[in-house]
């Protein structure tokens, strides 16, 4: 906008004076004003400058359209450094604060705030220690959900969809499951649910109650139309004869 500003005045008055180049760079300084300046400072050094400003329309300069343009456009030169200023310094925070986040909790993973994979490691060793020390009253089961045509949908969502799609389903599976079973978000876009002291007759209706509720989640791609997700669901149940038995993928 300044560069057009600038080629406008050079082709109706055909000159471009020292003072109009002191000008040009005062532009420029004010975006490092808004940037580097804090806020309040900022905010008085424009005030002192629309004041001045009008001084000096008001009776030494031409007043036309382009003279008055320009009073606003060092203020908005101002406020657009400082509204990136503002978004970077927000971005660094919350960079900050995840990665506090990753220190205090290591085995959180970021984007849903579920069990990530090292602390499934943990919690599935735990669970098959207690299973084997109590082999006659403790077992558990696992049921897997996986993102079918992974690619697709993330290039249907972009980064920032496919960020929000992993939260909307870690929240579904937490609405579907009891407060003391264990959730877990894996990389490419798997889940693992680990579930203590379950009836294994009911098994695979829970993981097709949560697979249908995963797949009826609304959701919109970046062209505003709807999101198709298909969901592969399987189980795995540590049985009593202290040895793994898998159900099939359906």
């Amino acid at each position: 906008m300044q560069e057009t500003l600038v080629y406008i005045h050079v082709f109706i008055n055909q000159s471009f004076t020292w003072m109009e180049l002191v000008f040009a760079i005062g532009c420029l300084a004010a975006l490092l004003l808004g940037f580097l300046a804090p806020a309040g400072f900022s905010a008085v050094v424009t005030f002192i400058y629309i004041v001045a400003y009008f001084v000096w329309l008001a009776t030494y300069a031409e007043v036309n359209v382009l003279s008055f343009s320009l009073l606003w456009q060092i203020p908005a030169n101002v406020a657009a450094a400082a509204f990136i200023k503002a978004g970077l310094v927000r971005n660094k925070r919350m960079m900050e604060r995840l990665e506090e986040l990753q220190h205090k909790h290591p085995e959180v993973d970021l984007a849903t705030l579920l069990g990530n994979k090292e602390a499934f490691k943990e919690t599935l060793v735990k669970q098959s220690n207690l299973a084997h020390r109590y082999s006659e009253t403790y077992n558990f089961c696992l049921a897997m959900f996986k993102i079918e045509f992974l690619p697709m949908v993330q290039e249907a969502l972009g980064s920032q969809g496919y960020a929000r799609l992993l939260a909307s389903l870690s929240e579904a599976i937490r609405k579907q499951i009891r407060y003391e079973d264990y959730k877990f978000a894996l990389d490419e876009g798997r889940f693992i649910v680990l579930l203590p002291m379950t009836n294994q007759a009911y098994l695979k209706a829970l993981t097709d109650r949560i697979k249908n509720a995963l797949m009826d989640i609304p959701f919109q791609d970046r062209n505003g139309r709807e999101l198709k997700l298909v969901i592969r669901a399987g189980a795995l149940v540590f049985a009593i004869v202290r040895r793994w038995r898998c159900s099939s993928l359906h």
